[in-house]
């Protein structure tokens, strides 16, 4: 039986930079729910449950710091922040005041609300309360659980890096129950807890920071992709009631694990939820900064310790979003859509507590923290518009068509001649226009946020 697996995350451990692998998770079934009866036996791994390369530091360092102490450059929220031109939104009280963000990860972190106080306090950051949903029978929190403690670093780069981007939205953290238990899968307890939240009403922008390789969920090798198509309901839901859903692109460039979760598969290949056309697929740069967050040169591909996720579907054909792109992505859906930061040089700073023997900051990349990052920018743009903007694929491709003559748009290509080639796969240059390695590039959310405000109340 195959299973598919959530993405690791990207982080720097105090000597050597290393790619945490995240465990293969499985999760206790929700009862009463007639979609997860028929589903076959895949499961979730964190989309960047295991990238470290600094861990249990007493304070910040500064970047020159970081490039003597770990040969790495390392980021905060506040040189982010001029980076994507955020500032200029925060003086027009645009912050995501009135709108909700919902995160899903397996377990969660039990320190979770404090970590983000110490982290927003840190940086001069008014903190929000993190409203935390049990989807199960969520188990005690167990340090010593491998599982259980990539899960909750994962958690906490979503929730810091969602909160560094729209301080004023409301973040709602769902924890599933996963469980090493025979029998029971996770992803369909995801999809159950998303199809919840969006019934209830809870949430404009749902941020996903797992994935599974569409290789490894069952019947995928003799062409039949049931497996995947059934476990769609959420982003169906979501479409219905104008909810923007968003999947980390992975950190296997063009190619990603295998079903064993050790591996990578030696050809290109792709992964769900990215994958799927009803998701806005978010892929990875590497930012260069200087300490007052201003570019020293532009973005390039996130390739280092792990790359940032793209390539054509196997299961999904070419949407009609990305006609305009159709001699990219030939036939297929092609991913990610755009980009955000995610190298871990140039990696992330975030404030854990969860585990006992290594409290303290933390670098910390790969897409997971991008998707988080621009779920922030989602919620901004809510806020904009005064309205959901709902799924934005459409409009995406739409900015980017006119990106090269108009700069207003707000989308800032990626084409400095870096890949995500990895793990002996081919991968994908990032090139003037769309490309498999950044989607449509990255964003300035000053002028992006404004532009896709306008967008969404057109339709």
């Amino acid at each position: 039986m195959r299973l598919a697996r959530p993405r690791p995350r990207t982080a720097a451990t105090a000597a050597v930079a290393a790619t945490l692998a995240a465990a293969a998770l499985t999760a206790a079934p929700q009862t009463g729910t007639a979609q997860a009866a028929t589903i076959p036996h895949t499961f979730a791994k964190p989309a960047i449950a295991g990238h470290e390369l600094a861990k249990g530091i007493s304070t910040p360092l500064s970047i020159a710091e970081c490039q003597a102490k770990f040969k790495l450059n390392c980021y905060n929220p506040l040189q982010y922040r001029q980076a994507y031109n955020l500032n200029s939104l925060y003086k027009s009280h645009i912050t995501g005041k009135g709108r909700t963000i919902v995160i899903v990860d397996s377990f969660g972190s039990p320190t979770i609300q404090h970590d983000l106080d110490v982290y927003s306090k840190q940086f001069g950051i008014k903190s929000t309360k993190v409203d935390v949903v049990k989807w199960g029978n969520v188990p005690t929190f167990d340090p010593k659980n491998a599982d259980m403690t990539g899960w909750a670093g994962e958690t906490t780069l979503d929730v810091e890096m969602a909160h560094a981007v729209a301080p004023d939205a409301k973040i709602v953290l769902v924890e599933t129950a996963v469980a090493e238990t025979e029998g029971t899968t996770g992803l369909p307890e995801m999809m159950d807890a998303e199809q919840a939240m969006i019934k209830k009403g809870v949430g404009d922008v749902i941020t996903q920071s797992f994935g599974a390789t569409e290789n490894t969920f069952p019947g995928f090798e003799k062409g039949d992709f049931s497996s995947i198509k059934k476990l769609r309901y959420a982003f169906q839901e979501a479409a219905r009631k104008h909810v923007t859903v968003l999947a980390s692109s992975g950190d296997g460039g063009a190619t990603d694990n295998t079903a064993d979760g050790k591996g990578y598969y030696k050809e290109r290949v792709n992964s769900w939820p990215s994958s799927d056309p009803l998701v806005t697929s978010i892929g990875g740069t590497q930012l260069h900064l200087n300490d007052k967050g201003d570019r020293v040169k532009p973005d390039s591909v996130y390739n280092d310790h792990g790359a940032g996720g793209g390539g054509q579907s196997h299961v999904f054909t070419r949407p009609s979003f990305q006609n305009s792109v159709k001699k990219v992505v030939g036939d297929r859906r092609g991913t990610p859509d755009v980009s955000m930061a995610a190298a871990v040089d140039g990696g992330a700073w975030i404030y854990t507590s969860y585990d006992p023997t290594a409290v303290g900051w933390e670098i910390t990349g790969g897409t997971s923290e991008a998707s988080p990052l621009f779920s922030g920018v989602i919620a901004l743009a809510d806020q904009a518009a005064g309205k959901r903007v709902g799924d934005i694929n459409e409009a995406l491709y739409a900015l980017n068509a006119r990106s090269a003559h108009d700069r207003s748009t707000g989308i800032v290509d990626v084409a400095d001649g870096t890949n995500n080639s990895y793990a002996g796969v081919t991968g994908y240059t990032a090139v003037k226009g769309y490309d498999m390695a950044t989607g449509v590039g990255t964003v300035d959310a000053n002028r992006f946020v404004r532009a896709l405000a306008r967008a969404s109340r057109h339709h």
